[in-house]
């Protein structure tokens, strides 16, 4: 059918300090609401625009934007890639991916730690969007080109999607579990910590 032929129009690019409002509001929940995060008060906009820049100095940090109309329509495109709907558009973030670094140590400088975080709402509305992976691959091709071999990711138990996300679709191994490591709402979690070797 002509809906099953239409995909939203969305791209990843590098993020900038403009992107920071959007970003510092995808990520608030996460802090407030759940243990995924272990920070416990919410960076402002001008705290996640720091991170961006420095992450993008050494590392990397994505977005992904989906464009949408004036009236508030997601902008589509068909199979052959023709943008089906010629109003004014912006484009509004739905998810972010970066990498910092791994440890301060020197002979941890070609190693780091990634996360990626998508908007709550979205991410609920369509949950097989493949937003995470696509943000993740590009993320890990921008620190591959940048001479990086390992990568290290770090999952607050339990999370099976996240799980299922670093193991399944992006090739994480399992490294080692640690036991009641954090303390966040009143409870203690156990971290999950995978690796993925580039290049």
């Amino acid at each position: 059918s002509q809906t099953r032929n239409r995909l939203p129009l969305r791209r990843i690019r590098t993020a900038t300090i403009s992107d920071a409002t959007a970003c510092a509001a995808i990520y608030a929940p996460y802090v407030l609401e759940t243990a995924i995060s272990f920070e416990t008060v919410p960076p402002t906009a001008a705290e996640i625009g720091s991170r961006i820049e420095s992450s993008n100095a050494r590392h990397a940090w994505v977005v992904l934007v989906e464009q949408v109309s004036q009236n508030g329509g997601v902008v589509e495109e068909n199979r052959l890639g023709d943008v089906a709907d010629s109003e004014e558009r912006e484009e509004i973030i739905r998810g972010y991916a970066y990498a910092v670094p791994y440890a301060s140590r020197q002979a941890y400088d070609w190693s780091c730690e990634i996360s990626v975080y998508l908007d709550r709402d979205y991410a609920r509305l369509h949950p097989r969007s493949g937003a995470g992976q696509a943000l993740y691959e590009a993320l890990f091709d921008r620190l591959e080109k940048r001479g990086f071999r390992m990568l290290v990711a770090t999952i607050t138990l339990p999370n099976e999607a996240s799980l299922g996300l670093h193991r399944s679709k992006m090739g994480f191994e399992d490294v080692g579990t640690f036991r009641r490591i954090g303390f966040k709402h009143g409870k203690w979690w156990d971290v999950a910590r995978l690796q993925k070797a580039l290049g």
